[in-house]
């Protein structure tokens, strides 16, 4: 009973140190996370092997695991750049990224956990100001934000090629002008439109008028041809039809007194 408490110390001590050793090498990377690994004693940073994956893992004590989110992240960015004519646009602009997962340990060696801040914020900025300046505030305004949106997307893609970052899209949210050019931006559109209805209304009253043109022409061409055609023998005959036509009516009452002129008969009486 004497020598239990002297053996069970030691064996106390151990499992603690056991139990130490285990947690501080157990390691759990969650969903979307990759780890890398670093080696106290075997050349630091692991560039060579895949990152660690999700899920429970077992490491030397003396190594450390930094864990980075994988999956698509998204980043907002507010800056003021420039138009070509030098004045102050405020822009707001999404970009969606995740870091390379094959390279993770070179991206952790080379820009650290703070890549963000180090190479995707300047990259987005230095792109937005260089493809900014290419444009007037009214094209800002109206018809190119599209095309500024894939503009900065290309820059910014060109930026971080090499920097272990893949940057999946870029939105530009919001451009604001400052409040004067806005308007005379606005009044200017509103012109452009009215003066574009009343282009309109022109074209389409000089397209009536045509059409009257020709529909008159048309008659007028019908009209003298069918004139043409007819003759003193040809009206006689369509009158005497006319008369007999008339005179077989049980509705009408026919008198025939003497001729007209061209020799149709004069008819009286008729109701």
């Amino acid at each position: 009973m004497e020598k239990l408490p002297k053996i069970a110390l030691p064996a106390i001590i151990v499992a603690v140190v056991l139990l130490i050793l285990i947690v501080k090498s157990a390691v759990t990377i969650g969903s979307g996370e990759a780890g890398v690994l670093y080696k106290t004693f075997g050349g630091g940073v692991v560039t060579d092997e895949p990152p660690l994956g999700e899920g429970f893992h077992i490491v030397a004590p003396w190594n450390k695991v930094f864990i980075y989110e994988v999956r698509q992240q998204e980043l907002v960015e507010r800056m003021n750049v420039l138009s070509s004519n030098g004045l102050d646009i405020k822009l707001e602009a999404s970009i969606w990224f995740q870091p390379d997962y094959v390279n993770l340990g070179k991206l952790h060696q080379e820009k650290s956990e703070m890549y963000k801040d180090r190479v995707l914020l300047p990259a987005i900025r230095s792109a937005a100001r260089s493809v900014v300046g290419r444009y007037t505030p009214e094209q800002l305004y109206s018809s190119k934000r599209d095309a500024i949106q894939q503009e900065i997307f290309v820059e910014t893609k060109k930026f971080v090629t090499d920097q272990y970052i893949q940057v999946n899209d870029i939105l530009v949210r919001d451009v604001t002008l400052p409040s004067t050019i806005k308007e005379a931006i606005e009044r200017k559109l509103k012109q452009e439109q009215e003066s574009l209805e009343y282009e309109f209304r022109l074209v389409t009253a000089a397209k009536e008028a045509e059409k009257r043109i020709i529909d008159a022409q048309g008659k007028a061409d019908a009209n003298r041809i069918l004139s043409a055609s007819l003759n003193e023998q040809i009206l006689r005959d369509k009158g005497i039809e006319a008369t007999v036509k008339l005179s077989e009516s049980p509705n009408s009452k026919v008198v025939i007194i003497g001729s007209g002129n061209a020799g149709l008969p004069i008819i009286l009486g008729n109701q």
